[in-house]
């Protein structure tokens, strides 16, 4: 028979607590019970989990094995009730939906805000991702619905076109390009620069890119996100890589300047992919087609 969950959420407790006492007074039951739950575990699996010494408790090799083990079923678990209480009366389910950094630093969380008005029966689990990691999740079904930035190989999805959007600088005020009218890329290549971690679709955009101009990218800082981005530029780094419209929304108190980038590889189109099984996902993937600009 398997450990039951209480007694391997207690045995995790102890663990972190370093203390058997601390985790049963976490637990609201008394040391005694808590002492018997420990021991029926290493009954159950014929080894000593703790050590126990003056100070307290250490795990041994065999505890520290099990702890993983007992960390993941236990979100597992956790995971299994929330989507399990989603088919509540009248609930259609959840569906989980993983977004680039570009989508989710603009349009996608308005539009996903306003399906769970018109669809208040369902309910969205939300990851931000880059577009490989996206592809291989709504492949394997661990997501029903990925929006990713075009350009990545999307072999066996289904694909429907989304939104745009267009790249551009982000600086300081007092940076020397935001004297300029307007500028190219080519502009911008010539100070130290903050963008995405390079396994993003973008900085690979921007590096070929770079290559076409027989120019080196001065990247100083690297990121996860574009409100790191900002961050970084704000402590005068060096200069932004980022979506227009992400850039402009944060220009209003005037200490930044925000400038697009005018060529025509600056301009991505965003995909909304899924599986060709999408009877689950198709009122998700109708609301957000009516959505599109035409």
């Amino acid at each position: 028979m398997l450990p039951d969950n209480d007694s391997l959420a207690l045995f995790v407790k102890a663990a972190e607590c370093g203390s058997i006492t601390k985790a049963a007074e976490a637990s609201h039951i008394s040391l005694g019970a808590a002492s018997r739950r420990i021991a029926l575990l290493e009954h159950k699996f014929n080894t000593t989990l703790f050590e126990r010494t003056s100070k307290g408790i250490q795990l041994t090799h065999a505890g520290s094995a099990l702890v993983e083990y007992a960390k993941n079923i236990l979100v597992d678990l956790n995971k299994m009730q929330s989507e399990m209480s989603a088919f509540e009366t009248g609930s259609k389910g959840v569906l989980r939906v993983l977004a680039a950094s570009s989508a989710m630093a603009q349009y996608l969380p308005e539009d996903l805000a306003r399906f769970s008005r018109a669809y208040p029966d369902y309910r969205l689990i939300v990851h931000e991702a880059w577009s490989t990691e996206i592809i291989q999740s709504v492949s394997s079904g661990e997501a029903d619905v990925g929006v990713i930035v075009k350009g990545a190989i999307v072999d066996g999805l289904d694909i429907i076109e989304y939104r745009t959007d267009q790249l551009a600088a982000l600086f300081r005020a007092d940076h020397p390009l935001a004297k300029r009218k307007s500028i190219e890329f080519a502009d911008v290549l010539d100070y130290e620069l903050i963008g995405l971690e390079a396994s993003a679709n973008l900085m690979k955009l921007l590096t070929m890119e770079a290559t076409n101009l027989e120019k080196t990218m001065k990247l100083r800082v690297e990121v996860k996100s574009f409100e790191a981005v900002l961050r970084m530029v704000q402590s005068d780094l060096g200069v932004g890589l980022l979506p227009k419209d992400f850039g402009m929304s944060k220009t209003g108190t005037g200490d930044l300047v925000c400038k697009p980038l005018p060529e025509a590889w600056a301009v991505r189109q965003m995909l909304i992919c899924t599986r060709k099984e999408k009877q689950k996902s198709q009122a998700l993937l109708d609301f957000l087609s009516i959505l599109i600009p035409t």
